[in-house]
């Protein structure tokens, strides 16, 4: 489960799923614009929506999750080029294969005072 700081970025459109940790790297950079070693995790799907990549840098090298669901699709953003930033709670619906578009998470106001 990624901390409430992980930034998590989803490529809305789908990738070559051949690709390894090197060429998903490469269209994180080229594709997306986004750095492959900032620490963020970066989602990406493939043609059929019923698998994911996941691929992040641990500080020591690149770590790549692979989930096929099976016998239904990931809920995914609309086709369109670029990528959209995703909330942990969001995320954490998403691979669990549910609709994370129904999680809204609360806002929670910064106290004015301590105490």
């Amino acid at each position: 489960m990624p901390g409430a700081d992980l930034k998590i970025y989803v490529a809305t459109r789908p990738v070559e799923f051949r690709r390894g940790l090197d060429g998903l790297a490469a269209a994180a950079q080229e594709m997306l614009g986004l750095d492959p070693y900032s620490g963020a995790a970066i989602v990406f799907r493939a043609k059929r929506a019923d698998r994911i990549k996941i691929l992040v840098w641990d500080r020591t090298g690149l770590v790549l999750v692979h989930k096929r669901l099976e016998g239904s699709k990931f809920v995914w953003p609309q086709l369109r080029g670029g990528v959209m930033r995703m909330s942990p709670a969001m995320f954490a619906a998403l691979f669990e294969g549910l609709d994370w578009r129904l999680v809204r998470p609360e806002r929670v106001r910064r106290p004015q005072l301590a105490g």
